[in-house]
């Protein structure tokens, strides 16, 4: 007699997008837990380590700058800043462009510990570093579609990526490196894509979404 039940795995397993953000969960708590860890070994906060490490790779912000590049709400970046003001870790001196904002620069010490921050991913990319080379290209892929699509719904800053930059065109040669920086006039590879370029300019709007569809047509 014919089992006509379907399989079993197929009746009880979740799809794999619910499975993806599960595990994409789990390396979140790693990532969560290690940046306490190597903060607290720096008498840092987590959030105190970020704007250092953001100062160090983008050079000197104002407050609401860091707030929207680390998505953390200014009282909290106030908070982190006075801080580290008082650790004679960061200085401040006046805004050419705002009269009344301040612009926040690391010192010497406040520097060294940026510089440390900035690496505190680096077990990470260790893990990364286990893939194959195609397996690092889909997934590297993958993460940036994500990483846009939580952009534009307003869940991650909108800052950092080629895609969404004003000087990004997408495409418009054949071969492997088929994009264009237009910044720098030189040619991209997908796999050279950035997705933190301190000197990305937002696309607006309308024209983020063209060049996005423009980028997808070759995949």
């Amino acid at each position: 007699m014919t089992d006509r039940r379907p399989p079993y795995f197929d009746a009880h397993t979740e799809p794999v997008a619910t499975r993806i953000a599960t595990g994409l969960h789990k390396i979140g708590l790693a990532m969560k837990q290690q940046a306490w860890q190597q903060a607290n070994e720096e008498g840092l906060s987590a959030t105190q380590g970020q704007i250092l490490a953001a100062l160090v790779g983008h050079g000197p912000l104002t407050g609401t700058e860091l707030s929207e590049r680390l998505g953390v709400t200014l009282p909290t970046i106030s908070d982190s800043v006075r801080v580290l003001g008082t650790k004679q870790l960061v200085t401040k001196s006046p805004d050419p462009r705002h009269p009344r904002a301040s612009l926040l620069t690391p010192t010497e010490r406040g520097a060294a510990l940026g510089a440390r921050a900035r690496s505190w991913p680096e077990f990470m990319a260790e893990a990364v570093a286990d893939l194959a080379p195609e397996e690092q290209r889909a997934f590297f892929a993958g993460v940036m579609k994500m990483i846009r699509s939580l952009q534009e719904q307003g869940l991650i800053p909108l800052s950092g990526m080629c895609v969404t930059c004003k000087h990004f065109r997408p495409n418009v040669r054949p071969g492997a490196s088929p994009h264009h920086c237009a910044l720098v006039d030189a040619p991209l590879a997908g796999e050279q894509l950035r997705l933190d370029c301190p000197e990305q300019v937002r696309a607006e709007d309308t024209v983020r979404q063209q060049v996005w569809e423009q980028f997808l047509r070759r995949g």
